[in-house]
């Protein structure tokens, strides 16, 4: 009983899958009308040959009605065949055909027995044949059904045996034991087929799905290469490409396109307060923006952080940018909300037209100083570029080039201005400032270079040449005069170059003459790492100010979170504290800060007398500015430094009643 139980299950069981009824039916839609169409003919010759011995009942009518339905299943096979077919479709045919196929096969069966007693033995062979034969066809027309095909055979097999095996007659027994070894055959043949049929079908469907598979992969690489990740807009690597497909077709068709750069302005501070996930969120906001209000034919891209792109291929003249720009400009400003408050965020834009002659990296580079003079000059507005700017960035890439190439050892060399202390009337100390004298360019302003130098990677050179020279100069200073020497963003950013400053100034034989000065802008590009590297160099003995206090973002954060020991205040502050009274409140406010912190304050920019006394008169103490002495040479200060009493001593003592 398990044996026949596990049979039925081979045979009956298990649920075809979608492909495998599909697969099942795409072959079965040719097969099928070719087996009616030879039941039909064995069916028609049969009949023929009885007509004159049988009854008309079995030779007319009865092969009518079977001619009319196996015609209809012809029919309706060729128009099924012929049209788009679902899973359910093909699976409600093919179980039509399980239960239609068994039915003609008894009506067939019953009737090719009928006509069996009438007619000589030649006759009743040709019974047996048309049976046999009829079997077979059937059998290998749904080879791909085993369900029907078996059932057909066993429907026509049992009569037949039956029949032809209690006949009495020899042959007919032996033609019934034929027909029963052939049908068992091609029933180990059906399974056997069936079986390698199904795994072909698995295989192909897994082969398909593999390939699926793989073109989601190339689809997301695609993605992935050609999308910015974040922001879903094109990425770098897409604008470059569609840049020089852009400018290459404007010059076969005598037109030219423009391209807008767009740097956020003073995004870090947004992560600074917000977090990087919101800040990444409005990367994201601004980003949809700007691709959402695009102008017609133009791409947009996001470049990196918080730089984008946009390459116009249409009306590109100078009125047209304009409206553009401050249309850009807009939709970046727009408030953007977030679970923490509101953000506002502005944007420098930069915009330059191509000329016959541009490349796509000269054009880009046009764009770029655009937006780097927008963002100095006008930030949170848009400038284009100009003959003029393009006579600028010519000298600035050949200065670019020069310090290069600079042999900065050379031609680097540092200046020194007094830091004055009014209470005690004594120069304490003195700010190191470096200066480039080229052989090819002469003397570049440092307001020129240092910038440059930080852009280029090249403030790192630059501060172990300012360092080594400091540290000379600092071992002929009188003892107590110290020297501080100014950290870029870079120095202070990263591990490998504050393992050099450290070196250095490690191998002075008086490594604390040495203080540093770090800018809030170094301070706010990594806070953490800011705090780790400034905690290294108090370890050498060295102090630390913060420079140009008041300027950068979230002050007093800075002040809190850094082990400082002094704080110079922006000339900005200096230049109004005679005329305005909130610039004295503020400046009181900063000299009470740092006393009741415990920390010296030094005042940027003293310039006259009128500044001066409002800033002792407030409570200041330590001062720096042309007034005491402008930037001068090593040698000037050892001098200044070797007198008796500095120029300014006793001016100062008599005037602040420091002396008696």
């Amino acid at each position: 009983m398990a044996v026949f139980r596990q049979f039925c299950r081979s045979v009956f069981g298990g649920q075809a899958t979608a492909e495998l009824t599909l697969a099942q039916w795409d072959a079965l839609r040719l097969q099928v009308p070719l087996m009616y169409v030879m039941l039909l003919t064995n069916s028609i010759i049969l009949a023929a040959t009885h007509y004159a011995v049988a009854p008309h009942g079995l030779t007319l009518i009865v092969p009518g009605v079977l001619t009319v339905l196996c015609t209809l299943r012809i029919v309706i096979w060729m128009r099924d065949g012929k049209r788009p077919v679902t899973v359910e479709k093909a699976k409600r045919g093919l179980r039509m055909l399980v239960i239609l196929g068994p039915m003609l096969a008894v009506g067939f069966t019953w009737w090719s027995l009928s006509l069996f007693p009438y007619g000589d033995q030649y006759q009743q062979s040709h019974v047996a044949f048309f049976m046999g034969i009829t079997v077979i066809g059937c059998m290998f027309c749904l080879l791909r059904v085993r369900q029907a095909a078996l059932a057909i055979s066993a429907i026509v097999i049992v009569p037949f045996l039956l029949v032809f095996g209690t006949a009495g007659e020899p042959t007919l027994l032996a033609i019934a034991v034929n027909m029963l070894l052939v049908t068992a055959t091609l029933t180990v043949i059906l399974f056997g087929n069936y079986r390698d049929f199904a795994g072909l079908v698995a295989s192909r469907t897994a082969i398909a799905q593999k390939q699926a598979e793989t073109q989601t992969l190339l689809e997301e690489n695609h993605r992935l290469a050609w999308l910015d990740s974040l922001t879903g807009v094109p990425n770098r690597r897409s604008f470059h490409e569609t840049l020089s497909a852009c400018l290459e077709e404007a010059g076969r068709e005598g037109r030219t396109i423009a391209l807008a750069r767009l740097n956020l302005d003073a995004f870090k501070a947004v992560n600074e307060v917000f977090g990087q996930f919101m800040g990444d969120q409005v990367l994201r906001e601004i980003a949809q923006r700007l691709d959402q209000n695009k102008p017609p034919h133009s791409f947009f891209a996001r470049l990196d952080s918080d730089n984008f792109a946009l390459i116009v291929t249409e009306n590109t003249g100078s009125k047209n940018l304009e409206r553009l720009g401050k249309r850009l400009g807009d939709i970046v400003n727009q408030p953007i909300t977030l679970v923490q408050g509101t953000a506002h965020v502005t944007a420098s834009i930069g915009f330059a037209a191509s000329s016959v002659d541009d490349t796509p990296e000269t054009l880009f580079d046009h764009a770029d100083y655009a937006s780097w003079l927008a963002k100095r000059d006008m930030r949170g507005r848009w400038m284009i570029f100009s003959a003029i700017d393009a006579h600028d960035l010519r000298q600035i890439r050949r200065m670019e080039q020069m310090l290069h190439a600079a042999d900065l050892e050379s031609e680097i060399y540092i200046l020194l201005q007094p830091q004055f202390d009014v209470s005690i009337g004594e120069t304490t100390g003195y700010e190191v400032l470096a200066r480039w004298r080229s052989p090819h360019l002469g003397e570049v302003s440092p307001a020129d270079f240092i910038p440059m130098a930080e852009r280029l990677g090249q403030i790192g050179r630059i501060t172990q040449v300012v360092l080594r020279k400091a540290i000379e100069v600092s071992k002929t200073l009188p003892r107590g005069v110290r020297l501080s020497v100014n950290l870029s963003a870079h120095d202070i950013g990263s591990d490998a170059a504050v393992d050099e400053v450290i070196a250095l100034v490690k191998a002075a034989d008086q490594p604390t003459r040495i203080d540093f000065e770090i800018t809030e802008t170094a301070v706010m590009r990594d806070l953490h790492q800011a705090n780790e590297a400034v905690s290294r160099l108090l370890n050498l003995g060295s102090r630390i100010a913060l420079d140009d206090f008041g300027t950068g973002h979230s002050s007093l954060t800075h002040v809190q979170r850094l082990p400082l020991h002094r704080i110079k205040i922006d000339r900005s502050f200096v230049a109004e504290v005679t005329t305005d009274s909130t610039s004295r409140a503020i400046v009181k406010t900063m000299i009470d800060l740092c006393r009741n912190l415990g920390m010296s304050c030094v005042f940027e920019g003293i310039e006259t007398e009128e500044q001066l006394e409002a800033l002792v008169g407030l409570g200041g103490t330590v001062m720096q500015g042309y007034l005491f002495g402008r930037p001068m040479a090593p040698e000037a200060a050892l001098e200044l430094a070797a007198r008796p009493g500095d120029g300014k001593r006793n001016d100062r003592l008599r005037q602040y009643g420091t002396t008696s």
